[in-house]
């Protein structure tokens, strides 16, 4: 992140055009001018160099100068008068970054972005319900119809727009996306409760965010209510509200009697007012993707808040290591829309993967552009993949193999069913081990385990876990292929904690025999001292060495392994339904006219 500027320097180029005078911190767009060259180059150059950025990515001296002299220009940093700056750090949001470079002639009001943030239990459920339902947009009474994790509502003839982050403290690491993306974080606290450590934690992430804090003091109505001791805690957390001397907004209310709630929304209106917040809606959309799924009826769908400049279906827009063509956009009630101006939530069809949340979005001119940015980081992602050294574990044997050549980081690829899914289990596994043991997320996505991920598996030696997933039927047979450990899990508790006893060698895998064939004895031979079972195959395939049951009039006579397998002479490895043979069973000799062998294999349970 870039630093502020105390004393203005002009970027110009002197005669010697390979010599360029560089401030302290410059956008890609102003060096791509600066260099004569296209920001595409520069973009390319700084992926090739480990770094993700956009046309807009404001970029140090340092990393200038590494960039400039790889690609032959003279860096230097121009003369300027030291003025003594405040020790204390400037941070600059996202959305300031976004419009750094605008022409401020271009720059338009725009509704405020809030983020609801609290502990669990303390109301922020009960409050979003109140706005959504006594605020909705005029016109649209009949209620949300879909859930696309962000919403606005009318107050007066003024627009707010809320995310809908979870309020768990599973959930961290979304509360904490859910703040970068706004300019003001509503801090919902019971007045029956008080400060608690999850109301803390969202006061940190606001901090961290640079946005201003304002209290919703929740339950007022409550009989064992205590505001002035609740005011107190807050004061002690950094908060100290208006009436104690301080500038912190306390808004008194009652979600569950709609009580209060004008109040709040006036109150954020009139916070956000005083940060003139603008940006440009004469150009290309950039902004935050904010929720993405998949859906089996639409296919992958994302929700994308624009930060600066206007999202139109048609539009190329590039997320991460993908990019689509938009084919439908639709508002926060469902329905259809052809465009979406500043701070509009939109959920949009088209892209091919299901994009992670917070990632940045921007729309480029064309599909030609797009490319060249999304081959550029894909080139970049297969090359860290073949980097990595080739080692297949299982999960159960992590420890072990552990002792014996040193690995002290246990690699893991994640998919889960929805996004809403993926971080808690993520943030939770970051909790495990220690100094001398670590859990290493290669990829993490939602949607089904593919084939993809298992060949990603086999090149890096990783476990692939799965929660509410399937196994696409490529990706099992390339993982029984490759001997590749593919595990699934429907409780987030369960899953962690398996991942917790790996890390303690304390995980023993769990088996159960898995019936594959049957077989009916037709006829008994001799093969010296031991008998041979002319069979015929009832359904499935028989196997040599796989586990056999010889049963008689429905009871188990014997257990062992199949130890011959012919067809007429010749010895096979199977033998499918439909077809006779010959089978040997291991240390049995009994075998009369009618009797059932069947043939089982170890399956691992967990």
């Amino acid at each position: 992140m870039a630093t502020t500027v105390q004393e203005k320097t002009k970027t110009t180029k002197p005669a010697n055009g390979k010599a360029i005078l560089v401030p302290p911190t410059i956008s890609v767009r102003e060096l791509a001018e600066l260099m004569s060259i296209s920001p595409i180059e520069i973009i390319k150059k700084l992926m090739s160099n480990g770094i993700m950025a956009n046309i807009n990515q404001i970029i140090d001296f340092d990393t200038v100068a590494i960039i400039g002299e790889e690609m032959g220009y003279e860096v230097a940093a121009p003369e300027v008068i030291e003025v003594e700056a405040p020790q204390k750090e400037v941070i600059i949001p996202l959305q300031k970054r976004l419009i750094a470079s605008e022409d401020p002639a271009r720059l338009k009001p725009r509704p405020p972005v809030v983020t609801v943030l609290g502990h669990v239990d303390h109301g922020k459920t009960s409050l979003l319900d109140a706005i959504r339902h006594t605020h909705v947009v005029k016109g649209e009474s009949g209620g949300i119809t879909q859930h696309i994790g962000a919403y606005q509502v009318r107050m007066g003839e003024r627009t707010i727009t809320f995310l809908d982050t979870p309020g768990h403290a599973a959930f961290t690491a979304m509360r904490a996306r859910g703040a970068q993306a706004t300019d003001l974080a509503v801090l919902v606290v019971a007045a029956d409760d008080g400060v608690m450590p999850q109301t803390r934690e969202a006061i940190e992430h606001a901090r961290a965010a640079g946005v201003p804090i304002l209290v919703a003091l929740n339950k007022i109505d409550k009989d064992n209510a205590n505001p002035e001791k609740v005011k107190q805690e807050l004061a002690n957390a950094g908060l100290v509200p208006e009436d104690w001397g301080g500038d912190t907004i306390c808004v008194p209310l009652a979600a569950t009697k709609n009580q209060g709630i004008d109040e709040l929304l006036e109150n954020i209106l009139l916070v956000t007012d005083v940060a003139n917040l603008q940006a440009n809606p004469d150009r290309l959309a950039q902004g935050m993707v904010i929720e993405g799924k998949l859906d089996k009826r639409c296919g992958v769908s994302a929700t994308l808040l624009v930060q600066n400049g206007t999202l139109k279906v048609g539009d190329v827009v590039v997320i991460g290591s993908q990019y689509c063509k938009i084919r439908a956009m639709f508002n926060d009630r469902g329905k259809p829309i052809k465009k979406a101006g500043l701070s509009v939530p939109a959920s949009i069809l088209g892209l091919p993967d299901v994009p992670d949340a917070g990632e940045f979005f921007e729309a480029v001119e064309n599909e030609k552009i797009a490319r060249t940015i999304v081959e550029a980081r894909r080139a970049q992602t297969r090359q860290a993949q073949t980097a990595a050294p080739k080692r297949i574990v299982t999960l159960e044997d992590f420890f072990k193999l552990r002792g014996q050549n040193g690995d002290q980081t246990l690699k893991l690829i994640i998919k889960v069913d929805v996004q809403g899914s993926l971080e808690p289990i993520v943030n939770s596994l970051k909790d495990l081990g220690g100094e001398h043991l670590k859990v290493k997320t290669l990829l993490e996505g939602t949607g089904n385990i593919s084939e993809s991920d298992v060949n990603l598996a086999v090149a890096s030696g990783a476990i692939v876990v799965g929660f509410n997933v399937e196994v696409d039927s490529a990706a099992q047979r390339l993982a029984e292929t490759e001997g590749v450990d593919v595990r699934r899990y429907n409780i987030i508790y369960r899953l962690i904690d398996d991942i917790d006893k790996a890390l303690k060698g304390l995980l023993e895998p769990v088996y159960r025999d898995k019936l594959i064939g049957r077989a009916e004895v037709r006829a008994v031979f001799k093969a010296g001292k031991s008998q041979v079972a002319g069979s015929y195959v009832l359904n499935g395939q028989i196997t040599r060495n796989t586990i056999a049951h010889v049963l008689r009039n429905n009871a188990v006579l014997h257990e062992s392994k199949i130890s011959s397998l012919k067809r007429f002479t010749e010895d096979v490895r199977d033998v499918a339904a439909g077809y006779e043979c010959g089978i040997g069973v291991d240390g049995f000799t009994d075998f009369q006219q009618g009797d059932i062998i069947e043939a089982y294999v170890k399956e691992r349970v967990n």
